[in-house]
């Protein structure tokens, strides 16, 4: 699919996720109860308090608060990257945002999501969130009963793993040994919930989450061989805050 697929065909994107509720003690018991049993194995002796602060990578008990997106497009005959964001207290509404998206322009047979990870968090999550949220899947999320090569998926953590099912490298790794500007400016992932709960700070969060987006599509370019965009190729739209 590396080879076969052309720029423009790609959309690239992350999401950012924080628990779905401020603490463990604002769960109800028998929600405590569950998270306490999906923990266990690798919360250790942690107590189940603190540990919620991670509750967020889990789409059970967590829900996305951004969703950034970014393609490339041809102009003057070169490859220039538009990227936007939507986010929000309401997470339906981003979600529905990002299913229209991918409905009207990335629907076709040839169109592909990329992600960094994205088979094992972003594309799941998404698509876990949507049917808890009672939104139909977009048919590129849809991949039950797909062959491993029908589904329209990239993920450059993939990628880069050559086959080595045990290697992990972070986005910000990479962005390091390509000599690319690296997305961790204000903020880390490991900071999105506070800013979140307790600073009320979602516009940050979605600037953060459209920096990982140009970062991945720097990547992507990097591992197809190809020169990366310069900053005057990216267009960054005003992100949309659904309310």
């Amino acid at each position: 699919m590396l080879n076969d697929t052309k720029l423009g065909d790609i959309l690239f994107l992350d999401i950012e996720t924080v628990p779905k509720l401020e603490s463990f003690e604002l769960l109800n018991p028998r929600e405590q109860e569950l998270f306490d049993k999906k923990t266990k194995h690798i919360r250790k002796e942690e107590e189940l308090d603190s540990y919620y602060n991670r509750a967020g990578i889990w789409a059970e008990f967590g829900k996305i608060v951004c969703i950034s997106i970014g393609y490339f497009y041809i102009e003057d005959n070169q490859h220039k990257l538009r990227t936007t964001s939507y986010y929000g207290k309401k997470e339906k509404l981003i979600l529905e945002a990002f299913k229209k998206i991918v409905n009207i322009y990335f629907s076709q047979n040839n169109k592909v999501l990329c992600a960094h990870n994205g088979k094992e968090f972003d594309f799941p999550y998404i698509a876990r969130r949507m049917i808890i949220n009672n939104v139909k899947l977009p048919k590129k999320l849809n991949i039950q009963g797909k062959k491993p090569w029908e589904i329209p998926h990239i993920d450059t953590l993939e990628l880069w793993k050559f086959g080595d099912y045990k290697h992990y490298t972070s986005l910000d790794l990479l962005t390091h040994i390509f000599s690319i500007a690296s997305p961790k400016k204000n903020i880390d992932g490991s900071m999105v919930a506070s800013v979140y709960y307790n600073e009320k700070d979602v516009e940050t969060i979605a600037e953060y989450c459209q920096d990982d987006v140009i970062a991945l599509a720097q990547v992507y370019l990097k591992l197809k061989g190809l020169d990366n965009i310069d900053e005057q190729s990216i267009t960054i739209v005003k992100s949309k805050e659904l309310l």
